[in-house]
């Protein structure tokens, strides 16, 4: 038993496929995926999705930034449903109790 491996045929599946060599060869345009997008009801994040749509008419390798931005879009979206703050409280009542620290003094 050999653990030599073969060199491969110039006409192995390795070689160069006829169309990418062939000066005539171009590759089709960038065509749309026509992907339906339901609105979400929120107005930033189908603004958001709405730019994928900008990726249709780019070749491949410009998916990457319209994905990424799309991406970080809606990262942010999130993180702001997060950060905002409750229903402000009514004048005249008092916030809720601090918790109380060791650290405290007792009279």
């Amino acid at each position: 038993m050999s653990d030599a491996v073969p060199e491969p045929d110039s006409e192995s599946e390795e070689a160069e496929p006829a169309a990418h060599t062939d000066p005539g060869y171009e590759p089709a345009a960038p065509a749309p995926l026509d992907v339906p997008r339901a609105p979400t009801g929120n107005a930033e994040v189908d603004a958001r999705l709405a730019r994928l749509a900008d990726a249709d008419h780019l070749a491949t390798d410009g998916h990457v930034e319209v994905y990424e931005d799309v991406h970080r879009g809606l990262r942010d979206a999130l993180t702001a449903l997060d950060a905002r703050p409750g229903p402000p409280e009514p004048p005249g009542r008092p916030g809720p109790p601090s918790p109380s620290s060791p650290y405290d003094r007792r009279s």
